[in-house]
């Protein structure tokens, strides 16, 4: 399409800060990333201890999988799915445990949380922070307590009398 004599090529889906800026694209890039560095690591993870394997992870792979998860909150089933997916195969490779295998020990025993109660948890954090004061001013002034004036009164407005004492 031209503009000002220039012609410009339109895209389905564009790019900040590495975050897709739709969300399936966005999540389609995660999983192939991932699994990606899977493949790449499966053969070093035998050779090192499970300390060792956990922290290799915990830098090439579970940093990628948790950048930008607040964008996907209240996602769809489907795209939980495929995220839930990497990160089991993500435990499964440091704990060395078949596909076959139940995953949820194998999570506890990493301490690690599902996709989706993950997200829910930075946001739950994020929120907190901000209540508290803990973020910079322009994250604190757009997080506010909403309080209900209707027939019934929420308890999160008495938090204000809560935090007082």
């Amino acid at each position: 399409m031209p503009i000002t004599g220039t012609s410009v090529r339109t895209v389905d889906s564009a790019r900040d800060l590495g975050a897709h800026l739709t969300v399936m694209t966005h999540v389609s890039a995660v999983c192939r990333a991932v699994y990606y560095q899977l493949r790449q690591l499966r053969p070093l993870t035998r050779l090192l201890s499970s300390d060792a394997a956990k922290m290799l992870v915990q830098a090439f792979i579970s940093s990628r999988l948790h950048y930008c998860n607040s964008l996907l909150y209240r996602i769809s089933d489907s795209l939980y799915r495929r995220l839930q997916a990497v990160q089991n195969a993500t435990a499964r490779l440091i704990i060395n445990t078949r596909r076959c295998e139940h995953i949820t020990p194998v999570l506890q025993q990493l301490h690690w949380l599902p996709v989706r109660q993950r997200v829910q948890f930075k946001i739950v954090v994020l929120v907190y922070n901000a209540l508290h004061d803990r973020l910079p001013a322009y994250l604190v002034e757009d997080c506010q307590l909403v309080s209900f004036t209707g027939r019934r009164q929420l308890r999160s407005s008495d938090i204000d009398k809560c935090l007082a004492q």
